[in-house]
């Protein structure tokens, strides 16, 4: 039996590989803290779940959802961008839910994409961009992210030819796995660049409400004229604790909604509508969960700062998102340095390399993990001598 040519293009993703190796070493015995894959553990909030619970009762919702999912869902996706960020929506032509932002990635790059083509994306950056590129045929152009410039793309970096040639950039503030943020800015800046090349800007803003110290994240949607070229990719997980239930949405520019939508009802059949009830129950409802979730992940993002740097090791605090981004000590590649601490610890983290070529030399440190099992990773973190590299 042959298969495609794209899986063999395919590496192993790399979260499904962390669980595994969480599941071997538990079931050998050892008390194992992670703080690798970026999940919520706080609860679904009990409104949200009550609201599912009805909702599941009701016959209508038993059948297949619409794609384009239903009337008062778009509308309560448009009422949440113009409270959070005044950004005016029409709900019938600037909005589609998503089976969670992750489906929604992918499938744009078969919106925008031919075999032969090419994508602006990031390095570091979430998986997906990338491989929903490979998937659609197309070649990703590498925007490398350094520290020196804040983990921005360096837009005047890329070559004009190109750049004429691109047909979509990645972006992705706060970002994953770096937790910088983008200013209004930077994002008008990549706006005018997409703009002077005829690319579509998309924009990945799923960790916009994940913000400390009284940091609030801009959206894309935003810049004067954001529409004209580009939209957004948002979702319930990171925000309500909702990574279980599957629900995000695109926003933004009516023709490139409608291309997503097209392609998305040939491939799914949109959310189920009992979770859409629940996303309206998140989205309209009290905010206060939000900021419970902030004050829990500040302490955590603090208390796992301080562990990593009594390590030895190089941080700066994040202004957003649910991850540290730390340098790993001289001597170790990423890889090396996350199986030493998995190893010598049983702490699990991920290595920069799983992000791209551009993400070596650092390991990210995921904050959705019990603050008990938190606070005991931190003092293995601060009790560890740093071993020297093998060969050192």
């Amino acid at each position: 039996m042959q298969f495609s040519e794209r899986l063999g293009k395919l590496a192993p993703y790399p979260f499904v590989e962390i669980s595994r190796i969480i599941a071997a070493k538990r079931a050998a015995g050892a008390d194992v803290v992670t703080f690798g894959i970026g999940d919520p553990d706080i609860p679904t909030p009990q409104p949200i779940i009550d609201r599912l619970l009805t909702a599941s009762q009701y016959p209508p919702n038993h059948r297949y959802p619409e794609t384009d999912g239903l009337p008062e869902m778009r509308r309560a996706i448009a009422e949440w961008y113009d409270n959070r960020f005044g950004v005016k929506l029409d709900p019938d032509t600037e909005v589609l839910p998503l089976i969670g932002a992750k489906e929604g990635i992918g499938h744009a790059a078969f919106c925008f994409l031919d075999p032969g083509d090419i994508a602006l994306v990031p390095d570091p950056a979430y998986p997906v961009y990338g491989v929903g590129t490979m998937f659609a045929g197309a070649e990703s152009y590498i925007m490398p992210l350094y520290e020196r410039n804040g983990w921005l793309p360096e837009l005047d970096a890329i070559p004009a030819d190109v750049a004429r040639a691109a047909k979509v950039m990645w972006l992705n503030y706060p970002n994953n796995p770096t937790s910088a943020v983008a200013t209004e800015e930077d994002l008008a800046s990549a706006m005018a660049f997409c703009r002077e090349n005829d690319i579509a800007l998309l924009h990945d803003a799923a960790y916009s409400e994940v913000g400390y110290d009284g940091y609030r994240a801009v959206s894309y949607m935003q810049m004067d004229g954001a529409k004209e070229i580009g939209i957004e990719f948002h979702s319930l997980s990171k925000t309500y604790n909702m990574t279980g239930w599957r629900i995000g949405m695109a926003v933004g520019n009516a023709d490139m909604i409608k291309a997503l939508f097209q392609i998305k009802a040939n491939l799914d059949s949109g959310v189920p509508q009992a979770v859409q009830e629940m996303a309206m129950e998140a989205l309209t409802g009290p905010q206060d969960c939000v900021d419970d979730n902030v004050r829990t992940y500040q302490w955590r993002r603090d208390r796992v700062v301080q562990a990593c740097r009594s390590a030895g090791m190089e941080v700066d605090v994040p202004r957003a998102s649910l991850y540290i981004w730390a340098k790993v000590p001289g001597g170790f590649t990423s890889a090396e340095f996350a199986q030493r601490l998995l190893e010598d610890l049983d702490v699990v983290v991920t290595p920069g390399s799983s992000y791209g070529r551009y993400g070596e030399g650092y390991i990210r440190l995921s904050l959705t993990t019990p603050d008990e099992q938190v606070e005991k990773g931190c003092q293995r973190i601060e009790g560890w001598s740093i071993p020297a590299p093998q060969g050192g």
